[in-house]
């Protein structure tokens, strides 16, 4: 069987790679990698993740699939100190091996851009929240002008309602990170990075940082309440009422619906 397999290398490596793939390509399918989908972006990301998975397992499976093919089949029996036999470049093989990665890589690219402009795109009636990092905590500003203007600690949310995040820090860099919105983005001084999303499932989940930004970093964790589109408007009028008292004084978010949190059930 050995001698076989030493004079079909390439029956032996596909019969290793095709077993092994289906086997990758199962498992990480069945893990369940990533929180509670709570945004409009949730399932693309998802999707998007699990094409990557599909897409990488088999060639991570062949490149190992060559090297331990090699190492049992091929190795040198003991007391052999003879040198290899002498090779030269195969051409249309290097043709192959650089060709293939480029198309598939070219593909995932351009399907990850796909996904990337959907779930950026602008779309009307969209709630602005200004989102500002500074060590160790997050504070989040609502529109309006002079004392309508309304701060929070917390982070409240409409249901159902397009919203984009403009992101900004008040010292080093920061990272808004939401992992049921399956979104986050730097916050770097100086600039004003931007995200959309639509949140589809009331709730209360983590807002993290997700930059190493300090010795607090770990503790640089708030929540989002994802509220009906009514309690939320409640919310901002109390809120607005208390003059923008930026504590849950002027609308406590506890009171607010309570749901899945962040590694809860899906």
């Amino acid at each position: 069987m050995r001698s076989l397999l030493r004079r079909r290398p390439v029956l032996g490596m596909t019969l290793a790679s095709l077993s092994a793939t289906a086997v990758g390509i199962a498992i990480a399918l069945w893990i369940d990698w990533f929180p509670v989908q709570a945004s409009s972006a949730s399932p693309e990301i998802d999707t998007l993740y699990d094409i990557l998975m599909i897409a990488s397992v088999p060639v991570f499976v062949l490149v190992m699939a060559v090297v331990v093919y090699s190492v049992l089949i091929f190795r040198a029996q003991p007391g052999d100190m003879s040198d290899g036999a002498p090779i030269h470049g195969n051409t249309k093989l290097e043709i192959v091996w650089v060709t293939i990665p480029f198309i598939l890589v070219s593909a995932l690219a351009g399907y990850g851009w796909v996904v990337l402009n959907d779930i950026e795109a602008k779309a009307a009636d969209t709630l602005v929240v200004d989102v500002t990092g500074r060590q160790f905590a997050w504070k989040f500003e609502y529109p309006g002008a002079g004392k309508s203007k309304v701060e929070s600690d917390q982070l409240v949310l409409p249901k159902g309602r397009p919203t984009e995040f403009r992101i900004h820090t008040e010292d080093v860099i920061h990272d808004f990170w939401v992992p049921a919105f399956r979104l986050k983005s730097d916050a770097v001084p100086g600039l004003t990075t931007r995200l959309r999303t639509t949140p589809t499932k009331i709730g209360k989940y983590d807002v993290v940082c997700a930059e190493l930004c300090g010795i607090g970093h770990s503790t640089m964790r708030q929540q989002v309440s994802v509220v009906p589109d009514g309690q939320f408007e409640q919310w901002l009028l109390k809120k607005k009422k208390s003059g923008g008292d930026k504590s849950d004084a002027g609308g406590d978010t506890a009171s607010l619906t309570p749901g899945v949190g962040y590694g809860d059930a899906r």
